[in-house]
């Protein structure tokens, strides 16, 4: 989880357990290609775990784990 992500988090209210709940129980919403480095994001919105919608910009790593970006309240 980037710094940026983690700021996004506190300020929206949202705990690390409401981000991995919106990635368990998400749908990827968009694909987006970064014009710079060429990789690809993806939004996936998904439920916090008192079910409020929640979205989270994540991409995967050279290793195969996953990077969250930033996240946001729905």
């Amino acid at each position: 989880m980037t710094v940026h992500a983690e700021e996004e988090t506190d300020d929206d209210g949202l705990a690390i357990l409401d981000v991995e709940s919106a990635v368990l129980t998400g749908r990827i919403s968009q694909r987006q290609r970064d014009p710079r480095t060429r990789e690809w994001k993806y939004v996936v919105v998904g439920a916090s775990i008192d079910s409020d919608p929640v979205g989270v910009v994540c991409k995967l790593g050279p290793a195969g784990r996953l990077g969250i970006l930033t996240t946001y309240r729905e």
